[in-house]
């Protein structure tokens, strides 16, 4: 016989049995909160380690960063820059080095990467977005190959930083309607209210990736309105708090400067929009702090300007 008092201890050696087994879930009032990778870029950063400071944050969404999910595939390492005046034996190995990846690419399997899919599946991890671009030196097999990566790993869009000109985006465009995976083009703080137009313009799949926090800064006033009038071309958020029109500099502690960022999350709530919302740890980490502490306050940020 099981005594009461037996049975109650045997639940408290279970209980944190339990706990690991509990999937994360940050999905508060039907806004999805996740991550980019960049946010971890001071730790190790592998597939496992990625998947594992998800798991901890309780966070259920990640932009993957491209060069995470092909090292977990097998690519050869990718070219590095030599600096601003790179000699021609570094230059020689940066172009080796392009070119290896570039014939990886074009013949690589994707079973590594629905393995990846898999293996932060199971842990209860969407991959969402995976941010691996095109490029102009990129040919139709390697473009083709980014999309195919891309919809290995379950995301529905691939994020690239938002051309200066309107080839690149045309370009981009015509593999993203093909693929029918969307293009998200991230802004830093050189965009105003209009930088999308050629864009969007282009291809049915060109969409936005908007860094609320780089464009606060860039135009000095709330970004709300735009989210409103541009909302069905949306894919994604980056969420960082920013000042005003200081060039780059702006980034703060989250709830210390002009991003109006539980303002963002609310109407998100309010209108059902259902693109992730991605924090980006980008301010300086306090010294008596860490990376993960601080994005376990901008998760719990979230969470109550969703409550």
């Amino acid at each position: 016989m099981i005594t009461r008092r037996d049975f109650g201890k045997a639940a408290l050696i279970a209980a944190p049995a339990a706990s690991l087994l509990a999937k994360p879930n940050s999905k508060f009032h039907g806004v999805q909160i996740g991550a980019i990778t960049y946010s971890f870029r001071t730790l190790p950063s592998t597939a496992d380690d990625i998947l594992k400071y998800c798991v901890e944050l309780g966070l259920s969404s990640i932009e993957l960063m491209g060069d995470v999910a092909e090292n977990f595939a097998g690519a050869p390492a990718a070219p590095r820059g030599g600096g601003r005046q790179p000699t021609p034996e570094q230059r020689e190995a940066m172009k080796k080095a392009a070119a290896d990846r570039m014939k990886w690419r074009t013949s690589a399997s994707m079973d590594k990467f629905k393995e990846l899919r898999k293996k932060y599946n199971d842990a209860g991890v969407n991959i969402a977005i995976l941010k691996l671009g095109i490029s102009d030196a990129m040919g139709g097999d390697e473009c083709d190959y980014v999309f195919q990566a891309a919809k290995a790993v379950g995301a529905t869009c691939i994020t690239m930083e938002l051309p200066r000109g309107p080839e690149l985006s045309k370009k981009a465009g015509e593999f993203a309607d093909k693929h029918k995976i969307y293009v998200g083009y991230h802004n830093h703080t050189q965009v105003n209210e209009s930088s999308w137009e050629t864009a969007l313009g282009q291809a049915r799949y060109n969409s936005i990736n908007l860094d609320v926090g780089h464009f606060t800064e860039a135009i000095s006033k709330s970004p709300v309105p735009f989210i409103q009038k541009n909302h069905s071309r949306i894919t994604s958020f980056h969420l960082k708090d920013k000042k005003f029109g200081t060039n780059g500099g702006g980034n703060a502690v989250w709830g210390t400067a002009e991003t109006p960022l539980k303002e963002v999350l609310q109407l998100m709530k309010k209108e059902k929009y259902s693109w992730p919302a991605n924090i980006e740890l980008e301010y300086s980490i306090p010294e008596s702090s860490t990376v993960m502490a601080e994005m376990a306050k901008c998760v719990k940020f979230c969470k109550d300007a969703l409550a």
